[in-house]
Protein backbone atom coordinates (compact mmCIF):
# COMPACT_ATOMS: atom_id res chain seq x y z
CA UNK A 1 0.00 0.00 0.00
CA UNK A 2 1.46 3.49 -1.21
CA UNK A 3 1.34 5.63 1.39
CA UNK A 4 1.25 9.95 0.77
CA UNK A 5 4.26 10.92 3.54
CA UNK A 6 3.75 14.12 4.00
CA UNK A 7 7.21 16.30 5.36
CA UNK A 8 6.56 19.36 7.97
CA UNK A 9 5.61 21.63 5.36
CA UNK A 10 3.07 19.65 3.55
CA UNK A 11 5.17 18.50 0.78
CA UNK A 12 5.82 15.13 0.33
CA UNK A 13 8.87 12.75 0.91
CA UNK A 14 10.28 12.32 -2.67
CA UNK A 15 13.98 10.65 -1.95
CA UNK A 16 13.47 7.23 -2.76
CA UNK A 17 15.51 5.27 0.27
CA UNK A 18 13.25 7.09 2.39
CA UNK A 19 10.23 6.30 0.94
CA UNK A 20 11.66 2.53 0.74
CA UNK A 21 11.92 2.65 4.52
CA UNK A 22 9.18 3.93 5.27
CA UNK A 23 7.13 1.96 3.19
CA UNK A 24 8.60 -1.56 4.84
CA UNK A 25 7.98 0.58 8.61
CA UNK A 26 4.34 0.76 7.33
CA UNK A 27 4.19 -3.28 6.51
CA UNK A 28 6.50 -4.21 9.18
CA UNK A 29 3.80 -2.15 11.93
CA UNK A 30 0.86 -3.49 10.12
CA UNK A 31 1.24 -7.15 10.97
CA UNK A 32 2.35 -6.16 14.32
CA UNK A 33 -0.82 -4.38 14.66
CA UNK A 34 -2.96 -7.08 13.31
CA UNK A 35 -1.40 -10.00 15.33
CA UNK A 36 -1.68 -7.72 18.55
CA UNK A 37 -5.38 -7.16 17.57
CA UNK A 38 -6.25 -10.58 16.50
CA UNK A 39 -4.57 -12.14 19.62
CA UNK A 40 -6.41 -9.54 21.79
CA UNK A 41 -9.93 -10.08 20.44
CA UNK A 42 -9.58 -14.24 20.78
CA UNK A 43 -8.34 -13.77 23.86
CA UNK A 44 -11.49 -12.02 24.74
CA UNK A 45 -11.02 -8.75 24.38
CA UNK A 46 -14.13 -6.23 23.01
CA UNK A 47 -12.37 -5.36 19.44
CA UNK A 48 -13.57 -1.57 20.03
CA UNK A 49 -11.72 -1.30 23.53
CA UNK A 50 -8.69 -3.01 21.00
CA UNK A 51 -8.91 -0.49 18.42
CA UNK A 52 -9.46 2.43 21.47
CA UNK A 53 -6.39 1.03 23.03
CA UNK A 54 -4.25 1.00 20.07
CA UNK A 55 -5.22 4.24 19.08
CA UNK A 56 -4.41 5.76 22.41
CA UNK A 57 -0.59 4.13 22.36
CA UNK A 58 -0.42 5.72 19.30
CA UNK A 59 -1.60 9.28 20.10
CA UNK A 60 0.56 9.07 22.86
CA UNK A 61 4.08 8.62 20.51
CA UNK A 62 6.37 11.94 20.43
CA UNK A 63 8.60 13.26 17.76
CA UNK A 64 12.37 12.12 18.52
CA UNK A 65 14.32 15.28 19.59
CA UNK A 66 16.53 16.26 16.90
CA UNK A 67 19.80 17.23 17.25
CA UNK A 68 20.59 20.89 16.60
Amino acid sequence: MSEAWPQADGSPVSCREKLRVLEENHAELQGVLRDAFEDAVLMGVDPEAMRSILTRMVASLQPPMRAS
